[in-house]
């Protein structure tokens, strides 16, 4: 869908119709929320959100992950709620363990508390999750891992994330476009932030970041190596994400010989998928990493390759602005 969602071609405009009431759709599960039809879940915690307006990969789990380390490198205690897509947990809120399986609670949100090491909690009501964490008295702000759409959750800062390459595409909403909501809901968050790609240069004030890649971990002994190493050989890169051409692209970037193995977004990756019939090294996203049994003696082959995030100075700015935003809520909700 991705090709037809870039241009408003013939099947574009042909799904109109469909958009239309998707977008009445969601309009009227968003009033029966403002008009207090239904219930709104409001913490006394502050809540922040980390969403994109289309779907697709975006970046936003790696950002909250980044988000989590610069807001503890300040003091600041947070935790994480998510949805837990793909998991088999529904109404009852869950904190996530590094030891949980991802068919139980979710690939991204085992990545998340992996790479955090803070407190992570699904649900998909997530109120439940937030109320959990509150519990808990072990955080003092909550970042929820998506959930833009999600109106029972009250928000005291909504982030939105936009791949500067794709940008929303034909700005139709789904199914004929790639848009959750309209493209002018950016006027109305609190922050805007960009994922460029690798070599793009950055733009004064503008808040973005880039994924990188410069190191490999092997699944099966933890062993790290320099993804230089690899230059020029060829190598089976598996990536279930939203854009997985984004991470083959930075492979090649770094000189490898990229074989693509593509599969949809959140697939429950198995050991069928890792191995091949050649002794060629195969490299996986962390997202994909946390689906595989380190213990599984055929994954000896097999490599995380995680991502590191590049803030520009205008994310610096903002990080330092939203802990600005988040003491307020403090002095207020003291008040």
């Amino acid at each position: 869908m991705m090709d037809v969602w870039a241009t408003r071609g013939p099947l574009a405009l042909a799904l109109l119709p469909l958009s239309a009431l998707y977008a009445a759709l969601a309009g009227l599960n968003r009033w029966t929320y403002q008009s207090g039809l239904r219930t709104v879940y409001r913490s006394h915690l502050p809540i922040v959100i980390v969403g994109n307006l289309s779907v697709g990969g975006t970046g936003k789990s790696p950002l909250t992950a980044w988000l989590c380390n610069q807001l503890l490198a300040h003091g600041v205690r947070p935790g994480i709620v998510s949805r837990g897509y793909g998991g088999r947990v529904r109404d009852q809120a869950h904190r996530v363990q590094t030891t949980d399986s991802a068919d139980l609670v979710g690939d991204e949100p085992l990545m998340l508390a992996r790479l955090t090491q803070v407190p992570v909690c699904v649900c998909r009501k997530r109120a439940r999750a937030i109320a959990l964490l509150e519990q808990s008295g072990e955080v003092d702000v909550i970042l929820s891992d998506d959930g833009l759409q999600h109106h029972a959750m009250a928000r005291d800062v909504e982030i939105v994330v936009v791949d500067k390459a794709r940008g929303f595409g034909n700005g139709f909403r789904l199914p004929a476009g790639p848009m959750r909501e309209s493209p002018q809901r950016v006027s109305v968050v609190d922050y805007l932030i960009y994922q460029r790609q690798p070599g793009t240069a950055e733009v004064p004030d503008e808040p973005s970041f880039v994924l990188d890649v410069t190191t490999v971990r092997n699944v099966s002994t933890g062993k790290e190596s320099d993804l230089s190493e690899y230059k020029g050989r060829p190598v089976h890169a598996v990536a279930g994400i939203g854009r997985p051409a984004r991470f083959f692209d930075a492979l090649r970037q770094h000189g490898l010989d990229v074989i693509e193995h593509p599969l949809p977004d959140h697939h429950p990756l198995q050991p069928s998928d890792v191995c091949f019939d050649n002794t060629h090294p195969v490299f996986v996203t962390s997202k994909d990493a946390v689906k595989l049994d380190a213990k599984d003696a055929r994954l000896h082959h097999v490599h995380e390759v995680p991502a590191v995030l590049h803030a520009s100075t205008g994310l610096q700015r903002l990080v330092n602005k939203l802990l600005e935003d988040l003491a307020r809520h403090e002095f207020d909700k003291d008040d």
